[in-house]
C-alpha cells in the first residue's frame, strides 16, 4: 500500500495529507527518502512538525506564534513562509553552484599537482625522490591554492538575486544534479591528468640536455622542479580566475596575491638566509630565458583550449544561465551609458513591493452566516489605521448579504489582526473579528 501511495503521489503535482499525526508526517517524508533518489525538504512552524523536519534532508522552521520548537530542530529558519522562495531560488542555488565549482576545482588542482610525481617517477627509477621542494609540497594546499578556492566557494554567483527570482528555471540544474555528478567528476580528473602531463613534459623536454648561453647546465633536478612548481601555481590560479563569475576585491587579492606570495616565499626559503636543498634555484630559474619561453608556452597550451571551448560552447549551446548573464551585462552597459534600461528586474521589484503589504500569511475569521462567499471572494487587501491599531481592510461590492435593495451602499470589511484588545470589537484574541461599517 505504501508503494502504491508513493507511485500515485509521484504522478501528482501536489499531494495534500489531511488530519495526519506528527509521526505520519515523518513517515511520508521517509517514504520518499527510501524509494526516490531525491533530496527532501520539510518546512513547519509548530511542535507537531519537528519529527518531519528532522526526517527530511533539509529542515526549515518558521518562527511564529506556535513556539520555537520547529526552529530549534531545523537547519534553516525563516520568519514567514514566503521567504522559502528566496531561500531556494537564490541562496540555495548559489550554495549548490559554489559547492560544485569548489569540488571540481579542488579535484583538478590536486590531480595536476600529484600526478607530476607520477611522470617524474619514470625518470628517477621509481625511487622516493620528489620532484618539488619539500617546503612547496607542504605549502601548496595550505597557502598557495587554498584562499582562491575559498573565495570561489563563498562569493561566487553566476546570476544576481533579482534574476534568480525572475527566472525560476535556473534552479533546474541543481534539482537534476547536473553540476556535479560522475561525469563532471571524471571531467575534472581528466583535466587534472592532462594538465599534469603538459606541466611536466614541456619543461622536461625544454631543459633536457640544455645549456645556458653563459655555460650553466640547465639539465638539473632543482631547476626542473622549480620550473614545474612555478608554472603549476600560475596555471591553477589562472584556472580559478576563469571559473570565477562574480569578482570582488577579495577575489582579486587572493588569486593574484597567491602567485605573488609563492614567489616571495620561495625566494625567501631558497635564499642564503634560510638555506635548503633548493638554494638559489628560483633566482637561477627566473634569470633563464628558457624558463620564460617554457612558462608562456605551457600556460598557453593549458589555458587557451579551455577559453576557446568555453567561448564555443557558450555561443553554440548557451544555457539559460548564460543567456541571463548576457542580459545582465547588457543592462549594466546601458546603465553606464545612461540609456534607459530594458526593464530587467522591474517586474520583480513590483512583485516584491506587493508582497510587503501583507504582514500575515493567513487569516482566521469569525463572521455571521451568509458572509462566507464574500470573505472568500479574494478582493484586494489594504492596510488602514484605525484607533491607533493596524487592521486589514477589504473593499466589497455595494450589495451586502440580507440587505434591502433600497439601502445598498459601499461598505468596508474590517479584519482585526491583534493579540491585544481590539478597538473595534473589544475582544482579546488573535485574528478573530469581522465587523461591518459604512464607508
Amino acid at each position: 500500500m505504501e508503494l502504491l501511495f508513493l507511485e500515485v503521489a509521484s504522478r501528482c503535482k501536489a499531494v495534500i495529507c489531511c488530519r495526519v499525526t506528527p509521526l505520519q508526517k515523518a513517515l511520508v517524508v521517509d517514504l520518499v527518502k527510501q524509494h526516490k533518489r531525491a533530496v527532501t525538504l520539510a518546512i513547519g512552524d509548530g511542535a507537531n512538525d519537528v519529527s518531519m523536519i528532522k526526517m527530511a534532508h533539509i529542515g526549515v522552521g518558521i518562527s511564529g506564534q506556535e513556539g520555537m520548537q520547529a526552529v530549534l530542530a531545523s537547519d534553516f529558519s525563516v520568519a514567514q513562509f514566503r521567504f522559502l522562495e528566496r531561500l531556494l531560488l537564490v541562496h540555495g542555488r548559489w550554495s549548490y553552484l559554489r559547492m560544485c565549482r569548489f569540488l571540481r576545482y579542488f579535484f583538478y588542482k590536486n590531480f595536476a599537482f600529484t600526478l607530476c610525481h607520477f611522470w617524474f617517477a619514470f625518470f628517477c627509477g621509481f625511487s622516493a625522490q620528489t620532484l618539488y621542494d619539500p617546503v612547496f609540497i607542504s605549502f601548496y594546499n595550505v597557502f598557495y591554492t587554498s584562499l582562491p578556492v575559498l573565495a570561489l566557494g563563498v562569493f561566487d554567483q553566476d546570476v544576481n538575486d533579482v534574476n534568480s527570482m525572475r527566472y525560476p528555471k535556473l534552479y533546474t540544474p541543481g534539482h537534476l544534479n547536473l553540476l556535479f555528478n560522475k561525469v563532471e567528476f571524471l571531467k575534472s580528473v581528466a583535466h587534472g591528468v592532462v594538465s599534469s602531463f603538459v606541466l611536466f613534459f614541456i619543461p622536461y623536454g625544454a631543459f633536457s640536455n640544455s645549456i645556458a648561453p653563459d655555460g650553466v647546465n640547465l639539465d638539473g633536478h632543482q631547476l626542473l622542479g622549480t620550473t614545474v612548481s612555478t608554472i603549476l601555481v600560475i596555471v591553477v590560479n589562472a584556472q580559478i580566475a576563469l571559473d570565477t563569475s562574480y569578482w570582488t576585491v577579495f577575489n582579486h587579492i587572493v588569486i593574484w596575491g597567491s602567485v605573488a606570495f609563492y614567489l616571495a616565499m620561495t625566494l625567501l626559503i631558497n635564499s642564503d638566509f634560510v638555506g635548503n636543498q633548493f638554494l638559489g634555484s628560483l633566482r637561477m630559474t627566473l634569470g633563464s630565458a628558457q624558463f620564460w619561453f617554457v612558462a608562456f608556452l605551457t600556460v598557453a597550451v593549458l589555458l587557451l583550449p579551455v577559453i576557446a571551448f568555453r567561448f564555443f560552447y557558450t555561443d553554440v549551446f548557451p544555457t539559460l544561465s548564460d543567456r541571463v548573464r548576457l542580459k545582465q551585462r547588457r543592462a549594466r552597459r546601458l546603465r553606464r551609458e545612461g540609456a534607459p534600461e530594458s526593464g530587467l528586474g522591474r517586474a520583480t521589484s513590483v512583485r516584491q513591493g506587493s508582497r510587503r503589504r501583507s504582514v500575515r500569511s493567513g487569516y482566521a475569521f469569525a463572521h455571521q452566516e451568509g458572509f462566507g462567499r464574500l470573505i472568500m471572494s479574494g478582493k484586494i487587501m489594504r492596510r488602514a489605521r484605525s484607533g491607533g491599531n493596524w487592521s486589514n481592510s477589504l473593499h466589497v461590492p455595494p450589495t451586502l448579504p440580507n440587505q434591502p435593495d433600497d439601502t445598498r451602499s459601499p461598505h468596508l470589511l474590517e479584519v482585526c489582526t491583534f493579540s491585544d484588545t481590539c478597538a473595534l470589537c473589544q475582544h482579546r484574541s488573535f485574528l478573530h473579528a469581522v465587523t461591518w461599517t459604512s464607508s
